[in-house]
């Protein structure tokens, strides 16, 4: 296996949001490019991420296979990456060789973990009743200032309206968009979920790579957000609700 990338953000800006909702994770290698699916300790918010295999410049495996890693340590590594820096992926036995070639050419190995067959996740069939697409910087202003007042955001769509919403003990915030060039609102029916401001807070990180964030939602439901780079990646988050007498 040796997998180069000319756009270490690609991988480097996914692997660091994804380390701040879990620790360990498996890496599925196939012709089509790079995937893992994982959930956090608590349970709360599953993480899909797809690399694909367009988004390399040189991209050889012969078999499928799986490589198990602490995201932290991965993490450590992929911080020394400079934005102009070629990131090249090598499976040498247990180990992962990375080396990050530029003005200099370094190289690191990390010890590969074994994790067992029922820590894999699969991602659920999910029916939502609302999409948005939205400018990321627009979600994240909504976001941060909900985050003045509580500790969880409601969303709704309602009469073709997004809006986002807040309530503490003695303050109250909202934010709405309706549709125009830049945004559009697609919904079946009303709907309203109320979600975690912490994990909402780490997963709007990734508007750090597409400018837009596309959002689905349902009555009560699980949340899930995709941050995309067209023939590159795909991030998406799946949320939990937060449930009604919280």
């Amino acid at each position: 296996m040796k997998l180069t990338l000319s756009e270490p953000r690609f991988f480097k800006e996914p692997i660091i949001i994804i380390s701040e909702l879990v620790n360990e994770v498996v890496f599925k290698i196939n012709r089509d490019g790079l995937e893992l699916v994982a959930m956090d300790p608590a349970n709360v918010a599953m993480v899909v991420y797809k690399l694909l295999g367009s988004a390399f410049v040189e991209y050889e495996i012969d078999d499928e296979i799986e490589i198990a890693v602490n995201l932290d340590n991965l993490k450590q590594v992929l911080r020394r990456a400079k934005p102009a820096d070629i990131i090249t992926l090598e499976l040498l036995e247990s180990k992962l060789k990375i080396t990050l070639k530029g003005t200099s050419e370094r190289v690191f190995t990390l010890s590969l973990i074994n994790l067992n067959d029922d820590e894999r996740q699969k991602v659920p069939n999910l029916d939502f009743k609302s999409r948005i697409e939205i400018p990321s910087n627009l979600f994240n202003e909504a976001i941060e200032d909900m985050d003045v007042v509580s500790d969880s955001v409601a969303f709704e769509v309602k009469d073709r309206i997004f809006s986002v919403q807040a309530a503490g003990n003695l303050s109250t915030a909202r934010v709405s968009f309706k549709e125009n060039d830049n945004l559009s609102i697609e919904s079946n029916d009303n709907v309203r979920s109320r979600y975690s401001l912490e994990y909402l807070k780490k997963i709007i990180k990734g508007s750090k790579l597409s400018d837009v964030c596309r959002i689905w939602l349902g009555n009560e439901y699980p949340l899930k957000i995709e941050y995309k780079v067209m023939d590159r990646l795909s991030l998406q988050i799946i949320l939990a609700p937060r449930v009604s007498n919280d």
